[in-house]
């Protein structure tokens, strides 16, 4: 174990400052809330009226309908998958129901527009199936999908998992007994399903209670607002500080609500799931019937998923890519983007290492003692974000550097800090394994050594953090590339990244040139995230 000293104690600091900027990053935020608020205290009262229930009863209400139709339909789903543990193309179902994590909710959106929308690929064939125009998928309709694209897959993949947890000898003995499929799903399968089914629900319940993006492009209209997007509206387009203070109080206590019953729940809350591609062993043999049904389901849910993605490619191919990478905007927004996201990844690496190796040297000091206030706090420091969404740290900011200048010359900082800090509980899980390991193996002869500091890290540590800290920088990279939260409120004509111009050319109807860039900003996300998952099975294998 690693003895008070030199070692623990940089670690410690590293902690304490991690700590500060994230303390400073969400409390300065919440301090600016509430020096605007009791600066116009009757204003900020009298915000709460129809208007602000009726766009929070809509934040529930689609949340709601969001978690049900993404969450029942996967628990049929994950057992179809279970029930066939070998058949051609499954691993690549299970890649592909990945995809979607790995996706900016910009370019997902551009994709159901593309596919459903009123000029989409499917608009002829809806129109006929409703005797008349298709009239598109903007409003709830359209955030539905866009919800159930997103979390359907993940839902599925979390409850496979939490199958995949069922003992062999459970199943050896359902065979044995000659057990069949409804007592199996009733005896084995069930348990399991209900175990994770309150987690995975409220985890998909809060990803749509805090959807801004999805919201923002197919809303359609103040019918269909959350209280981000509404936040938002106050801020940029009707300027009404006391509203957006308002409306962001509620914001807090309802993701604060929601938090805290993940939290009970224990659901996983970074939305992670690891699969084996094949699983080592076979379930309960499927009869012919149940064959046929569960291989429908597999290809309805295939088709969902694939469709926008398919919607997306071939709409970006109909774009003139060559005229879009010439354009001076374009080349000036790509390199925004990627200094923004580099940035916010290095940011968000060190920062997580910080708080890993902090947790880990009061932990050794602690030796099983009960735990303090300090060590708490760098345990859950990078969850953060999960109870202040980035949207509510952007408007905190924003009414404070108001008085302060120029609000929109500070967007590349602030687009930073936030995307690094909201990446965080991805980069953490990635490096904290890794670290505890290493650590568990080397405290103890690095000690009697008397090897510290910076030639411990580059002698010691660097080679077996490498791998994962290169998968949290490229996954907290790829975040930052597809956010749009932020930028949307400090974002300019002089300063502008990918999602928020591709936002623009949505706004001013260039569906062409918006296709080609939500595929080029798409193919690099995707190839961010998949380097990413395969640095981290390298690490694991």
């Amino acid at each position: 174990m690693t003895r008070p000293g030199a070692p623990a104690d940089i670690r410690i600091f590293a902690g304490l400052a991690a700590l500060a900027f994230i303390a400073v990053l969400v409390c300065g935020a919440l301090a600016g809330l509430a020096v605007e608020g009791a600066g116009d205290l009757s204003g900020a009262l009298s915000a709460f009226d129809p208007y602000l229930l009726r766009v929070a009863r809509f934040t529930l209400w689609q949340a709601a309908l969001s978690t049900l139709l993404s969450v029942l339909p996967a628990l049929f789903l994950a057992r179809a998958l279970s029930r066939h543990p070998v058949f051609p193309g499954r691993g690549f179902i299970l890649q592909l129901f990945a995809v979607p994590l790995a996706l900016p909710a910009i370019v997902v959106a551009l994709g159901v527009l593309a596919l459903l929308g009123r000029a989409g690929f499917m608009a002829d064939a809806l129109g006929k199936l409703a005797g008349g125009t298709w009239p598109g998928i903007y409003g709830l309709s359209g955030i539905l999908v866009a919800h159930v694209f997103f979390n359907l897959p993940l839902a599925a993949r979390l409850f496979l998992e939490a199958l995949q947890t069922v003992p062999s000898d459970q199943w050896r003995l359902a065979s044995q007994l000659g057990m069949g499929a409804r007592a199996g799903f009733r005896l084995i399968e069930w348990p399991a399903l209900r175990q994770a089914l309150p987690g995975v629900a409220g985890l998909v319940f809060m990803l749509c209670v805090t959807s801004f993006t999805i919201v923002l492009t197919l809303g359609g209209g103040p019918a269909a607002s959350t209280l981000e997007v509404a936040i938002y509206q106050a801020l940029r387009f009707d300027f009404d500080p006391a509203r957006a203070v308002a409306l962001t109080l509620l914001q807090i206590g309802l993701t604060v609500l929601v938090v805290s019953v993940l939290a009970w729940l224990g659901a996983n809350t970074s939305g992670d799931a690891n699969l084996q591609v094949a699983p080592p062993r076979r379930y309960l043999a499927a009869g012919g019937a149940e064959t046929a049904i569960n291989a429908g389901l597999i290809v309805l849910a295939l088709a969902f998923v694939a469709g926008p993605m398919v919607a997306i490619v071939a709409a970006g191919l109909q774009a003139d890519l060559g005229r879009l990478a010439g354009e001076a905007a374009v080349q000036r927004a790509a390199a925004t983007s990627i200094v923004l996201a580099f940035v916010s990844a290095f940011i968000s690496a060190l920062l997580s290492l910080a708080l890993v190796a902090a947790r880990r040297a009061l932990s050794s000091r602690r030796r099983g003692g009960r735990k303090r206030l300090f060590e708490h706090a760098v345990e859950t420091g990078a969850g953060f974000v999960l109870v202040v969404p980035p949207i509510v740290i952007g408007a905190g900011w924003f009414l404070v550097l108001r008085h302060f200048g120029d609000l929109f010359a500070v967007a590349p900082a602030m687009v930073a800090a936030v995307n690094a800090v909201m990446a965080m509980p991805f980069a953490v899980r990635a490096v904290r394994p890794a670290y505890d390991a290493a650590s568990e193996r080397h405290d103890l002869l690095c000690a009697q050594l008397g090897v510290s500091g910076w030639n411990r890290f580059t002698l010691i540590d660097w080679p077996v953090l490498r791998r994962p800290l290169a998968t949290a920088f490229a996954f907290a990279m790829a975040l930052s590339l597809g956010d749009l939260g932020v930028i949307a409120l400090f974002g300019s004509d002089s300063v502008q990244t990918l999602p928020y111009l591709l936002l623009a050319r949505m706004g001013s109807y260039r569906t062409q040139d918006a296709a080609g860039l939500a595929l080029l900003l798409g193919l690099v996300c995707l190839a961010l995230v998949l380097a990413a998952d395969r640095l981290g099975r390298e690490r694991r294998t």
